[in-house]
């Protein structure tokens, strides 16, 4: 049996740019990206503090240090340019890999910087 478990979360992140007439996608700093092992097309869920809007994309590469959370294609009219998000990815785990597995959640400062590093307990 394999258990769905939180592979990684960046909390609290700053929407920088909103693009309804891209193809689609959630472009992150690769800063972020290094410090929780998300990979590009990743398939992520995103959580909008703000509005409370829940959706699910891929991830672009962004420039690392430049700070850029970007949401492209239809989900930019779910959130919008200021918003607080948190963006999750999750991974499929066997009971021995499950009591091993430590998430890596990075929590972003105001201008999407690392602020705090945390590894939460195996399960």
């Amino acid at each position: 049996m394999l258990r769905e478990a939180l592979f990684a979360k960046i909390h609290m992140a700053t929407v920088t740019q909103c693009n309804p007439d891209y193809h689609g996608s959630i472009t992150i700093d690769g800063d972020l990206l290094d410090a929780t092992g998300l990979r590009v097309n990743e398939k992520v869920l995103v959580a909008d503090a703000n509005s409370t809007n829940r959706f699910e994309t891929y991830v672009f590469r962004g420039e690392s240090g430049s700070g850029i959370i970007g949401v492209n294609g239809a989900a930019a009219q779910l959130t919008g340019i200021g918003h607080k998000v948190i963006i999750m990815s999750f991974c499929s785990l066997n009971d021995e890999e499950f009591g091993r597995h430590r998430p890596e959640v990075v929590i972003c400062d105001a201008a999407n910087r690392i602020s705090e590093t945390i590894r939460y307990e195996a399960g």
